[in-house]
């Protein structure tokens, strides 16, 4: 479904990305590992169009994206939820949800109503603030908010950068329970993560960033298993 092919990206004279080649396929929930300024965001803004590949191959459904706007890439049926979450705190959570369906502003209004209520149906609590201002909201339910106005877009590819960032282990928890939930219902997923054993938890694959290059990839369940990442991600001291 995505694919990645040598790519290489630069922050002015500094390459961030040395030549990364990671596959997502249909279906998968594949996570993204590495410590800071490994170019895990990098990647992911480099798959939206954020940031331009100096050279390499960004690929959906077997269509070159590298070169393309955002916004057609976003059409092309990719959304991210990004770090940080970034709602938008002047606006009130049913606003929020509204503007995740942007570039489907020709669809009937009763087609996004519909998109709503399915986000209201994964996230309770947002329909209960559907009134509130974003920015009054709790780190987990903005979390909730940002998956939620991102999925508005009806991806097919779902980008999640650093979803358990700043909050507390029990919305960790329920997040990740989502994320699971909406990759059941159809929609593949591609992770970024610095809590490696959660991510790893619910992938089936992971790749492992190290200085913008892919130093491991493999089933999630083998590099849980290995000593050398348990040590470097988990935070497991060696025996």
């Amino acid at each position: 479904m995505l694919k990645l092919t040598d790519v290489v990206t630069y922050y002015g004279p500094i390459p961030a990305l040395k030549g990364v080649t990671l596959e997502v396929n249909a279906g998968e929930i594949v996570c993204l590992l590495g410590g800071n300024a490994s170019g895990k965001s990098t990647t992911m803004k480099t798959i939206l169009g954020i940031v331009r590949p100096h050279s390499g191959t960004v690929e959906f459904e077997g269509k070159r994206l590298d070169g393309l706007a955002t916004g057609e890439i976003v059409r092309r049926g990719i959304a991210l939820v990004p770090e940080a979450r970034r709602v938008f705190g002047r606006m009130t959570v049913w606003e929020n949800l509204a503007m995740g369906s942007f570039i489907r502003r020709k669809a009937p209004a009763s087609e996004i109503d519909q998109d709503i209520e399915r986000v209201y149906t994964l996230f309770p609590r947002l329909r209960e603030r559907a009134n509130q201002y974003a920015g009054t909201l709790s780190g987990g339910e903005q979390q909730m908010l940002a998956i939620g106005r991102a999925l508005m877009a009806r991806p097919r590819l779902l980008l999640m950068d650093e979803p358990s960032m700043g909050l507390s282990p029990a919305f960790v928890d329920q997040v990740f329970d989502i994320i699971q939930t909406i990759n059941r219902q159809g929609t593949t997923i591609l992770v970024v993560e610095q809590n490696a054993a959660v991510a790893l938890s619910i992938a089936s694959r992971g790749y492992v960033l190290q200085n913008g290059q892919i130093a491991v990839q493999d089933s999630a369940a083998a590099l849980l298993a290995a000593d050398d990442i348990r040590r470097a991600y988990l935070g497991e001291d060696q025996a």
